[in-house]
């Protein structure tokens, strides 16, 4: 029974894993040094995902300056809460009516990219479609059965699974060749796919503040430790020099 257990323990984190999305993740490639796109990304969540979605671990006044918006601008036109930019980002949804009206509270998102990954944050954005059979009428390919709305639709226009038909094997087949708005969004496909980029490079900068730094000082740890081993190399050499 002892062994039984520990296979089972072994490969339930394997079953987990298994039930996720495993299809093909577009490429998100962000860049932590573009201050504009940092930018744009934030004036996205702040005025569309805040509202359910918190970043308590995160304040605002830590946002603006990393992003280099002036505080008193950024509390102006990014803060709805009425504090002060040294308050944490908290939503102002009612957790327990949320959990009531999605079924489950909208989770806190100021990790969800070192959790999911920037690849797929950004896949994620661009999978929405319509789904008449979903409480809010959308899905997601990403999220299977998500439980919440497509709240971006006005930037994208109305999101549909898309076929076409195409010789299969010497037939004429539906072959589904992805999602495509249906062009009343005030955004063009372009433009929204670069808006979902930037976003999803702000809520990356907001899973880790300090990645540039961070990758700034690990090359001078590279650079030393590779001294340091030369350095080593060569003392090692001089210790051994008299002994045959």
């Amino acid at each position: 029974m002892k062994r039984f257990l520990m296979v089972l323990a072994l490969l339930l984190p394997a079953t987990v894993l298994a039930a996720g999305y495993s299809g093909p993740l577009d490429k998100a490639n962000i860049d932590q040094s573009d201050k504009a796109s940092l930018q744009r990304g934030a004036q996205i969540y702040m005025n569309y995902c805040l509202g359910c979605h918190s970043m308590q671990y995160q304040r605002y006044q830590r946002t603006f300056e990393d992003l280099g918006i002036p505080v008193d601008l950024g509390a102006e036109l990014l803060q709805f809460t009425g504090e002060g930019p040294g308050s944490h980002k908290f939503s102002a949804i009612d957790r327990e009516g949320a959990a009531e009206w999605f079924g489950l509270a909208p989770p806190d998102l100021t990790m969800v990219a070192r959790v999911r990954g920037a690849d797929w944050l950004y896949t994620f954005f661009r999978s929405f479609y319509v789904d008449e059979s979903r409480p809010f009428g959308v899905n997601n390919e990403v999220f299977d059965n998500v439980g919440m709305p497509w709240v971006l639709q006005e930037m994208q226009g109305v999101p549909r699974k898309t076929y076409e038909r195409r010789m299969v094997d010497g037939e004429m087949r539906e072959v589904y060749v992805g999602i495509k708005s249906d062009g009343t969004g005030r955004l063009s496909e372009e433009e929204f796919d670069q808006a979902m980029l930037d976003l999803t490079n702000f809520l990356v900068y907001t899973g880790e503040p300090m990645i540039l730094e961070r990758q700034r000082l690990g090359m001078f740890v590279i650079g030393f430790l590779l001294v340091l081993l030369v350095l080593s190399i060569l003392l090692k050499k001089e210790y051994w020099r008299d002994i045959k």
